[in-house]
């Protein structure tokens, strides 16, 4: 007698699924919610200091005048950015401004070179100083912060022996790199510079069709995109963000600064390196896993080369705005700037262990630290206390990636 065994062919009950932390679902949503958060503060840091300095804060040449003394930060900060992504940290700019701003402008008082070639030579030293610490640190393998500290001592030396005494009587045409604005071709609206509303106007369907053009390649390739509320929210926020900007800077006294022209410029130029490019994924890569990335047929060594040379031209950029500001050079100059920059990248998202990190990231951070300066400054607190709290600033902001990241690997 057989025995008839029957089996149950419905289908299985589904395991219960995880269920994910908040700070998971955020990180479901189609943008970085990190990015947000930075873009908030951002906002919040502003209308809390226009409040505390009764509304001076945002007064139009005061605006002006904020991209203008911070130039530099951002300028470093997009370099720093990279190295950072890659995992490496750069010691050094501050020292390698200061060497650079006294080769260019003692080439134009002594030797009467030209402010346009001088501009050239400045940033050809950056790159030569880039590719001398990227030997070392992608071929010898001596690590960065060993090679920049290095780099530091040795360029402020060299700016010291270059520098002897302040060297100032620049040409006028070098220091409005700095200090000058666009040119009022267009007249005015009322008191509104015209040219800066037509960049304004640009700069906002740019950003728009930019976004659109990046929503709809995701569908194409069947990505996922963030859903269509917040994504409309992020581009209004943008998009106003840059008209109450381009606005206020329309009343300054000049317009809008050239400077804030060549950080604009560099920031586009640079967020599409970053993420449209290979060399932007390689970066991206050899900072989420070095080994993986190499087994990949990544070139690490060309790439972290490579990285540091940008970082010596972005250097040599920075070193002739900060020159042209002055309007003279100085041994001393570029003191503390490599603590700025690398305080304007972690502030802005830029991961302690690298391969995470944007160019917006990290002028936003810049920005945020520019707005503490300059909102401190109003109030007239003490320099000593802007440090300590410009210190604790950064400070808050890792820690509160960190546990953010703890949460959402535990939750």
């Amino acid at each position: 007698m057989s025995t008839r065994t029957e089996v149950n062919i419905s289908s299985p009950t589904p395991p219960d699924l995880p269920r994910l932390s908040i700070g998971q679902r955020l990180q479901g949503l189609g943008g970085n919610a990190r990015q947000y958060g930075i873009f908030g503060a951002l906002i919040v840091i502003v209308l809390l200091f226009q409040v505390l300095t009764d509304g001076k804060l945002l007064l139009a040449n005061n605006v002006a005048a904020l991209f203008q003394q911070n130039a530099y930060v951002m300028i470093l900060a997009i370099g720093m950015v990279m190295v950072i992504v890659a995992g490496h940290i750069d010691l050094s700019v501050g020292s390698v401004v200061a060497f650079v701003g006294g080769v260019v402008a003692v080439s134009m008082r002594d030797h009467d070179v030209p402010w346009g070639l001088a501009v050239l030579l400045g940033l050809a030293i950056g790159c030569v100083v880039g590719a001398w610490q990227g030997f070392w640190v992608a071929y010898v393998g001596i690590p960065a912060f060993i090679v920049t500290l290095a780099g530091m001592l040795v360029f402020r030396g060299l700016a010291l022996a270059v520098v002897g005494e302040t060297v100032a009587g620049l040409p006028s045409s070098f220091i409005s790199i700095s200090k000058g604005s666009l040119p009022n071709v267009l007249g005015f609206a009322g008191n509104m510079d015209v040219v800066t509303l037509v960049i304004g106007a640009l700069a906002v369907a740019a950003i728009v069709v930019s976004q659109l053009r990046a929503r709809q390649s995701l569908r194409k390739h069947d990505l996922h995109v963030e859903a269509t509320g917040l994504f409309v929210a992020k581009v209004v926020a943008i998009a106003a963000g840059i008209g109450v900007l381009t606005v206020i800077l329309s009343f300054s006294a000049g317009g809008t600064p050239v400077v804030l022209v060549l950080v604009g410029v560099l920031v586009v130029a640079y967020s599409f390196l970053m993420g449209r490019t290979v060399f932007g994924r390689h970066i991206y890569a050899i900072g989420g896993n070095r080994l993986a990335a190499g087994l990949s047929g990544v070139n690490t060594r060309r790439v972290d080369f490579w990285i540091f040379v940008n970082m010596g031209l972005l250097a040599g950029a920075a070193a002739i705005v900060t020159t042209a500001r002055s309007g003279a050079a100085t041994a001393q100059a570029g003191a503390n700037f490599e603590l700025d920059a690398i305080a304007a990248c972690f502030i802005g998202g830029a991961a302690v262990t690298g391969g995470i990190g944007r160019i917006s990231g990290a002028i936003v951070g810049a920005l945020i630290m520019g707005v503490l300066n300059m909102g401190l400054s109003i109030m007239a607190v003490d320099p000593s206390w802007q440090m300590v709290i410009k210190g604790l600033v950064l400070l808050l902001a890792v820690a509160f990636d960190l546990l953010n990241k703890r949460r959402a690997g535990t939750q």
